[in-house]
C-alpha cells in the first residue's frame, strides 16, 4: 500500500507540490506570528527584570505594557514612595510610544536612580548624558540602524546626538533625560510609571499593601516583579490571546482548502483506479485508508518543510532587525504540527469517503 501511496504522489507531482507549499505555508504562519507574539512578550518581560527593581507602581488604569500609558501622575509620588519601610531607591521613569518609522518606546529616565535600581549601564562606547539633546542607545539600535556615538537621531520632531550606546536588556532600547521627555510631550513634572529598590526583594509583598494603603493610591497598579512576571503573559494581554487563536483558525482553513481540493481532484481522476481496487476485493476502510495515509504524507511534507520556512525566516528577520524577537518554542513546534495534521485530514475526509462510496462498477466503466 505504502508503495501504491507514494506512486500516486510522484505521479501528479504538481499538485503533491501545491499541497506540501499550502501546509507548509500554513506551519510557518502558525509558527511566525505566534512566535513573533511571544518573542515580543518575552523580550518585554526579560528588559522589564534588567531594569533590577523589585517593585513597579504605575496610575491606574495603566497597561502591564510600559510605555502606552504616558505620563499622567505627578513625580511628586516618588516622594511618598522613598518614606516607606524597606524601600532604599525609587526611580521615576516617562515612557513615550512612537511610531516615527517603526513601533518603539523611548524611556525618559534620571540617570542616578535609574541606574540605583540594577547598577550601572555598561557602555559599548561612548557615555553618559552631557546635555539636554543626548541619546543614549542599545546595541541592537546601533546594529540595525548602523548608528555610532556622535550620529544624530531624529524623534519625536526633535534632533538627538547619540552620546553612549549601552548594553542590550535593561529597560527600553533608547533612553532620554526624564526632563527633556517631559518638556517634549508636555509632561512637566510628571511621570508613566515608579520604580522601587528594596533592601530585600522578600519584602515585596508587605510593600505592595503599604503602597496600597496610601491615601489616594488605592488604584494604583502597584505589582512586585514576581507578580508582574506572572502577569506578563498571552492571556494577560488583551487581545493577544484573540489574535493567537485567528491566526491559527486562518492557517487551518488555508490548510483545509487545499487539501480538500487537491484530494477531491485526485479522487475524481483516479476512479478507474479505484473501481480496479474495489473489483480485486479492496473495502471501503482500505480506500479510505489510501486517501488518508496519501494526506499524512502530504502533511508529513509541508510540516517538515513549514519548519525548515521558519527558522530560515526567522535567522533572515533577526539578521535584518535585530530588535525584533522571534521565539519558536518546542511547545508551538508540536501545536502547529498537530493543527497541521488536523487540518489537512479534515479536508481529506470527504474526498475519502466520497471514494471510498464508488461503485466498483460504474467506476471501471469511467473514461
Amino acid at each position: 500500500m505504502n508503495k501504491m501511496i507514494f506512486a500516486n504522489l510522484v505521479h501528479r507531482p504538481f499538485r503533491t507540490i501545491i499541497s506540501v507549499v499550502a501546509v507548509a505555508v500554513e506551519v510557518t504562519l502558525i509558527l511566525l506570528i505566534v512566535g513573533l507574539s511571544i518573542g515580543m512578550l518575552n523580550d518585554a518581560k526579560s528588559r522589564q527584570v534588567g531594569i533590577g527593581a523589585d517593585i513597579m507602581v504605575q496610575p491606574p488604569g495603566s497597561s502591564l505594557l510600559m510605555g502606552v500609558s504616558g505620563a499622567p501622575v505627578s513625580i511628586k509620588v516618588a516622594d511618598k514612595l522613598r518614606q516607606l519601610d524597606h524601600v532604599v531607591a525609587v526611580a521615576p521613569v516617562v515612557t513615550q510610544l512612537t511610531t516615527g518609522g517603526t513601533l518603539e518606546v523611548i524611556d525618559g529616565i534620571d540617570l542616578a536612580s535609574f541606574e540605583a535600581m540594577g547598577g550601572q549601564f555598561h557602555y559599548l562606547s561612548g557615555g553618559p548624558f552631557s546635555g539636554p539633546n543626548d541619546m543614549l542607545i542599545d546595541d541592537y539600535v546601533a546594529s540595525s540602524k548602523k548608528l555610532k556615538v556622535g550620529d544624530t537621531v531624529d524623534t519625536l520632531n526633535h534632533t538627538f546626538r547619540i552620546s553612549g550606546i549601552v548594553e542590550h536588556g535593561k529597560g527600553a532600547r533608547k533612553f532620554l533625560l526624564i526632563a527633556t521627555l517631559q518638556d517634549i510631550i508636555g509632561a512637566d513634572g510628571k511621570a508613566s510609571i515608579f520604580y522601587l529598590k528594596l533592601d530585600d526583594p522578600n519584602n515585596a509583598e508587605a510593600v505592595v499593601h503599604e503602597i496600597k494603603s496610601i491615601p489616594g493610591m488605592e488604584q494604583y497598579g502597584v505589582h512586585s516583579l514576581k507578580e508582574y512576571l506572572s502577569l506578563m503573559s498571552s492571556s494577560s494581554i488583551p487581545g493577544l490571546s484573540a489574535f493567537i487563536d485567528v491566526v491559527i483558525g486562518i492557517s487551518m482553513v488555508i490548510g483545509f482548502i487545499v487539501i480538500f481540493q487537491a484530494m477531491y481532484a485526485a479522487v475524481m481522476e483516479r476512479t478507474r483506479e479505484i473501481g480496479i481496487l474495489k473489483s480485486l476485493g479492496a473495502g471501503k476502510l482500505y480506500i479510505v485508508n489510501v486517501i488518508l495515509r496519501e494526506t499524512l504524507l502530504i502533511s508529513i511534507g509541508g510540516i517538515i518543510l513549514g519548519i525548515i520556512v521558519s527558522y530560515t525566516a526567522r535567522m533572515v528577520l533577526h539578521h535584518k532587525f535585530q530588535t525584533l524577537p522571534i521565539l519558536i518554542t518546542s511547545d508551538w513546534l508540536v501545536r502547529a504540527t498537530i493543527i497541521a495534521i488536523i487540518g489537512s485530514l479534515l479536508g481529506a475526509i470527504y474526498p475519502a469517503l466520497k471514494a471510498a462510496q464508488k461503485d466498483p462498477i460504474d467506476a471501471l466503466a469511467y473514461e
